[in-house]
């Protein structure tokens, strides 16, 4: 039973039949916010944050380049620096992969489902892209200014194992300048930090959209919420396994990424413990907007109509050719063919 509510919530059934009532009665055109409905309109009007973002990946990109600083490392330091140097578990190529391809395409999966391009938009840009690049550019600037050595810098420092120092007891390294760069940025974890940026984010909107927090109390659905969490969690800990990484770091880069993701989760997106968390705030005032512009369009239609009575009751002549012009231009008046209407051209008979 838990399951089946678990797979009945990927789609909000209760809100769709709503919205489908409204469409039934002239309100809501379902096909109004698609890509190629809205979509055009959508990106202009969200341009400058667009342009916000590349300066972001530019920003990233000379954060990354730049050499951080070299922190002193004294003889006394290196007992805890010693740690073997490893390859990666998780390489770096693949932590674009699971933090932003992967929840992109759960979110074009409730696109194909939902025809929302609101939700698509705001999930990729908003929060997704905006998560992880801004958790990047912090972690980036963080490193280069605290230099902290990773837990390997002994041989990255020292490759041959002997050791130099200077007069004031600090490391004089004569290994390859990319490891021992590369050694200078310990704190805080980027694998970890780019993890909980996406996956805390794919989390935020999984919990949304499955209604996890609907009080009914299914754990399955909290499995589905903390499953993405599970696996930025592992990353940390093969960071700390891998030696690359001290424990705070890992630590400091988790609570990072989650706390970034979460404000731009929520920059969008109603809380996902609110009866709308399923969707986004644009998309709730764009269904309101229409709504109400097609409530006075009926409205004006109903007036227009109404007159139209009136002007066949006080000159039956006039409403006859009205009549015959609707032939040709027809026009939605249901009071045309009221009773009292017709009773009025049988007497003219």
């Amino acid at each position: 039973m838990a399951w089946k509510d678990v797979l009945s919530s990927l789609f909000p059934f209760g809100r769709f039949l709503a919205l489908l009532k409204q469409v039934s009665m002239g309100q809501v055109d379902p096909a109004a916010h698609t890509i190629k409905s809205h979509g055009a309109s959508l990106a202009r009007n969200h341009l400058q944050d667009w342009l916000i973002l590349l300066f972001l990946l530019v920003l990233e990109v000379i954060l990354y380049a730049i050499h951080p600083f070299y922190r002193f490392v004294g003889r006394d330091m290196m007992e805890d620096l010693k740690y073997p140097m490893k390859d990666n578990t998780v390489p770096v190529w693949a932590v674009p992969l699971y933090a932003v391809l992967l929840p992109i395409a759960v979110f074009l999966f409730f696109y194909m489902r939902r025809r929302d391009v609101y939700d698509l938009h705001h999930s990729i840009l908003a929060g997704l892209l905006y998560a992880v690049l801004v958790t990047a550019v912090m972690t980036d600037a963080i490193k280069d200014a605290v230099g902290r050595p990773r837990p390997d810098f002994f041989w990255r420092c020292f490759p041959d194992g002997i050791e130099v120092y200077n007069k004031w007891g600090g490391v004089v390294c004569h290994g390859k300048a990319g490891d021992i760069k590369e050694g200078h940025k310990s704190f805080p974890s980027g694998h970890t930090s780019w993890s909980f940026a996406g996956l805390g984010f794919l989390s935020l909107y999984l919990s949304g959209k499955i209604k996890a927090f609907d009080r009914r109390g299914h754990v399955a659905k909290l499995c589905i919420v903390f499953l993405p969490l599970l696996a930025a969690s592992l990353v940390g800990v093969s960071r700390v396994d891998d030696y690359w990484h001290h424990w705070q770091d890992v630590f400091a880069g988790g609570l990072l990424g989650l706390v970034v993701a979460t404000f731009c989760y929520r920059q969008f997106f109603p809380p996902p413990y609110n009866d709308d968390g399923w969707g986004t705030y644009a998309y709730f005032q764009a269904v309101e907007e229409e709504s109400r512009a097609n409530a006075n369009r009926n409205n004006q239609n109903t007036a227009v109509g109404e007159q139209d009575v009136e002007t066949g009751a006080v000159n039956p002549g006039a409403r006859r050719n009205r009549t015959d012009a609707f032939t040709h231009f027809p026009l939605h008046c249901d009071d045309i063919h009221s009773p009292t209407l017709e009773a009025m051209e049988l007497e003219r008979k």
